[in-house]
């Protein structure tokens, strides 16, 4: 692998923004961040490991529901400020609040609307 390749986490405090994207339909499913451990453990088990700054820790998505992300393909922008995460979503929820992405409010005239497709029960999933 090319070193020009790998993303430039020295440029914004260590992290890049993490894009993860469904492979087969191209459906954007959420956006973290990633720091360079988060990025190396998710090339070393092919499931995408985030960095959470509200626990401050890694973050393996899906390691309460069950809802995990397997990658399919890695792609970093031009700048090395950014990643695209190709992933096989499982258990169909990416967002936290249940839902397929978290990308499910729409705008829509003067208000918004819930476009979102609810998967699971956060409550039911979650510790409080």
């Amino acid at each position: 692998m090319h070193s020009t390749a790998l993303p430039d986490f020295a440029r914004r405090g260590g992290f890049v923004t993490a894009i993860a994207q469904d492979h087969q339909s191209g459906e954007v499913l959420m956006v973290a961040q990633m720091n360079e451990q988060a990025f190396r453990r998710t090339l070393e088990l092919g499931e995408v490991v985030y960095w959470s700054r509200s626990r401050d820790a890694l973050w393996r998505k899906g390691e309460q529901s069950g809802n995990t992300q397997r990658l399919v393909a890695l792609y970093v922008d031009c700048d090395g400020d950014a990643v695209l995460l190709k992933v096989e979503q499982r258990g169909g929820a990416a967002c936290h609040t249940g839902r397929r992405s978290c990308f499910y409010r729409q705008h829509e005239g003067d208000g918004w609307r819930d476009v979102g497709v609810k998967i699971f029960d956060p409550d039911e999933v979650y510790d409080k």
